[in-house]
């Protein structure tokens, strides 16, 4: 758990405006944050599952809001992940690119119209070639 201090360092550190302590940036720096401190407990004790189940929950709602992000605000997504330097984010933003670079080329080839987002065939077409 992080102390006080520590949580309005990083609040003051990604905070979007005055008074913001809730935004999709903050609450992923805290996560972050909290995902080294668990990592760093679990390879002293190995066999505490209950933190390990911990970890993963936070480790997932993480993934979730980088998600989110991503969608919402790329530029800021990009930001945040150098800033945080997270690799998750990196593969995201990679597999981002691929998803661009497949539905330009189908629309090219004239396969597909101008996409709307969350078209089912486009990210299995991704997954394919991933």
């Amino acid at each position: 758990m992080l102390d006080k201090q520590l949580k309005q360092e990083i609040i003051e550190k990604f905070r979007q405006h005055e008074g913001d302590t809730g935004s999709t940036q903050v609450q992923i720096a805290i996560l972050s944050e909290e995902i080294k401190q668990l990592t760093e407990h679990l390879q002293k004790h190995r066999h505490d599952f209950s933190s390990r189940r911990g970890l993963l929950r936070k480790v997932s709602e993480r993934r979730r809001l980088l998600k989110y992000l991503q969608k919402e605000d790329e530029p800021s997504f990009i930001d945040l992940a150098t800033k945080l330097n997270l690799k998750i984010a990196k593969k995201m933003a990679v597999e981002e690119e691929e998803r661009k670079r497949l539905e330009a080329e189908l629309m090219t080839k004239g396969e597909i119209d101008s996409p709307e987002p969350g078209e089912d065939f486009i990210e299995e077409l991704v997954e394919e070639e991933i």
